[in-house]
């Protein structure tokens, strides 16, 4: 009721800024990105069930995550430009309804050909995410805030995780899993009427000049290629950690799945905790390289789980904790560095790396453990990760050149 008394200025990205956004925005921000990636986690978490009813491979489990992010990536580039041209309110609106149409296609499921196609159609909303969401965060939020608030919203993705590991999980043991992955879509169109409540309208965006001194197109493909060999190796394990604790764990579906939502809780910690800490000067650009490396360590273990199952929850913790969280830390990376107007395009283009491992990694790791078992699997993924720390140590270095002075 205020916002036409509420004064503006000019903003970073084009158009002009809002009066800083509060906890109900930020709540939004973080919600919108949960419901973005939950099919992912719901078909992770759910595995066990869906290849038991479904008669699918661990092959085709994999596929069905690189339908939907081989989707994303193709699309974020256009997701980019889209925010930017439209504004992140529509975008964001249409993002929720098109998740709960996507979960609502694969509650209805009856067999392979359907459930890919539910996930490709939610690959239109996580190809709008970040884009839409860190242009709401460049215009509402002050420069001092913009990291904690990225690392909240972004911590939104695990808190899906968790939901679909414990809580969703739970309800399938009642309902059937059919059923709750239906609960999950009414869920998403609520949101998407609380969306249009509280997001502000769009405003036209100013015509994006030439890039600023501080965006650097090397630096956004480097980031790229980064998410891009993190991808590959988290979307691995967020697919088959359940469906490896049930199979070779010895665990229940409910069990196996509680797996999920330990690595989501842990990730929502860790991109908290990880973005903050970016807010600091040259932190930012450290922290890739080390946190990729710290998931090293998080696939060994899950490999030594093999013969000492009780590790495999401390692995768990450690993948959210490091993994999880350099994708936060790299999108905080891009906010700071977007040129005006740009800022949808620069996370579209990152996004579209990570999405693009999400696609490549699980069918690779399924195609890898169908043919020789779990073990040389997870060293697949420890393999991934320690790419992805090398490829990010150029920012490290240029940190520690002194080039934030």
């Amino acid at each position: 009721m205020k916002r036409g008394k509420e004064p503006e200025a000019a903003g970073p990205d084009g158009g002009t800024v809002r009066p800083p956004g509060g906890r109900s925005l930020t709540v939004l921000l973080t919600t919108a990105m949960a419901f973005s990636m939950l099919q992912l986690f719901v078909i992770g978490a759910l595995g066990p069930r869906l290849v038991g009813e479904l008669g699918i491979s661990r092959t085709v489990l994999g596929l069905t995550t690189t339908a939907g992010f081989g989707a994303a990536a193709v699309l974020s580039p256009m997701a980019g430009r889209l925010v930017d041209r439209v504004g992140p309110r529509r975008c964001l609106i249409a993002l929720l309804l098109l998740t709960a149409a996507s979960l609502a296609l694969i509650g209805a499921v009856p067999g392979t050909a359907v459930l890919l196609l539910a996930v490709a159609l939610g690959g239109v909303p996580q190809a709008l995410a970040n884009p839409a969401t860190n242009k709401v965060i460049l215009a509402a939020f002050p420069a001092e805030r913009r990291a904690a608030v990225t690392g909240l919203k972004q911590s939104g993705v695990q808190c899906g995780a968790f939901v679909a590991g414990l809580p969703l999980s739970l309800l399938a043991a009642g309902v059937g899993w059919r059923g709750a992955v239906w609960a999950a879509a009414a869920t998403a169109a609520l949101a998407a009427l609380w969306a249009a409540r509280v997001l502000p309208a769009d405003r036209p965006s100013a015509t994006a000049g030439p890039p600023a001194a501080s965006s650097s197109p090397r630096e956004t493909r480097r980031l790229a290629a980064f998410s891009l060999l993190l991808g590959c190796g988290i979307a691995s394990v967020n697919t088959y950690l359940a469906l490896f604790g049930s199979q070779r764990l010895g665990m229940t579906p409910t069990t196996a799945a509680a797996l999920v939502a330990v690595l989501g809780v842990a990730g929502i910690g860790g991109r908290v905790g990880w973005s903050r800490a970016a807010g600091r000067p040259g932190w930012a650009e450290a922290l890739p390289a080390l946190l990729a490396a710290g998931a090293v360590g998080a696939a060994l273990l899950l490999a030594v789980a093999l013969r000492a199952q009780p590790l495999v929850w401390p692995a768990a913790v450690a993948v959210g904790s490091f993994a999880v969280s350099a994708n936060a830390v790299s999108m905080v990376l891009v906010l700071r560095k977007a040129a005006p107007g740009r800022a949808g395009k620069d996370s579209a283009l990152v996004s579209a790396g990570f999405f693009a491992g999400f696609a490549v990694g699980p069918p690779l790791f399924g195609a890898l453990v169908s043919a020789t078992g779990y073990g040389p699997g997870w060293l697949l993924v420890a393999a991934e990760f320690a790419a992805a720390s090398a490829v990010a140590v150029p920012l490290m270095l240029r940190r520690s050149g002194g080039s934030d002075a």
